[in-house]
């Protein structure tokens, strides 16, 4: 039996699930601010004696690896590299737009538009890419600013969903008889489980000793506007 850890954690959802041979065999996650840190090494070690594995008994770590959230691919990525170190499993990487996508499609098997995975980046910026009804991509990654003409050619093609925390806030911009706007969550690390099976079968792993989180976009500090002594 192939066995992997998966690690998602993108977006304000802290998410891990163990897959089996491509199946999700369990999930634990929770949508909430600022607790990755706390509570992710808790979920796994928690889902690990639910299923009643060793984590010897892994076959692989695999991680969502953005573009998201800077500070929470950073912890997600860190835990993901330790525990592939440290147990001598490889580590594998899976697009988080993707991932998305995918968990769309499979809690939609008879869908037949495009689907438009969005995180969100600051106003109306969004982390987003286009993938067909067979998770072919459409669009690549990217970091778009949303306007009127965003999508505009697609949409005059098909039915568009547009899911994910960056797509409920552009639903006046973006309104069109072929705009669906989904939202449900699908930052689930469940739904990587036959995206990181795929990989592990084909033996795409990362080095860990060198793999980053995909970002996309630098990390911007900002500066309190209060005075300082």
């Amino acid at each position: 039996m192939i066995n992997i850890l998966q690690i998602e954690t993108s977006t304000s959802v802290c998410s891990v699930a163990i897959s089996s041979n491509g199946k999700t065999i369990a999930i634990k996650e929770e949508d909430a601010k600022n607790i990755h840190a706390s509570s992710l090494t808790l979920f796994i070690e928690s889902l690990m004696k639910q299923v009643n594995l060793e984590f010897n008994q892994l076959s692989a770590i695999a991680i969502s690896k953005g573009p998201g959230s800077y500070t929470g691919l950073r912890i997600g990525v860190s835990t993901a590299k330790g525990l592939s170190f440290a147990l001598d499993k490889p580590l594998i990487s899976v697009p988080t737009l993707q991932m998305m996508a995918n968990g769309f499609l499979i809690s939609n098997p008879d869908y037949k538009g495009f689907v438009c995975p969005m995180i969100d980046a600051r106003r109306m910026e969004v982390f987003t890419a286009v993938y067909d009804a067979n998770l072919n991509e459409i669009s690549a990654t990217s970091a778009q600013i949303i306007d009127e003409q965003s999508f505009q050619t697609i949409l005059s093609q098909s039915k568009v969903s547009f899911i994910g925390d960056g797509a409920m806030k552009c639903t006046s911009v973006l309104a069109h008889e072929n705009s669906v706007f989904e939202a449900d969550n699908f930052n689930s690390a469940g739904f990587m489980s036959e995206l990181a099976y795929q990989k592990y079968t084909a033996a795409e792993f990362e080095d860990v000793a060198y793999f980053e989180p995909f970002y996309l976009k630098d990390f911007v500090f900002t500066v309190s506007k209060k005075k300082t002594l």
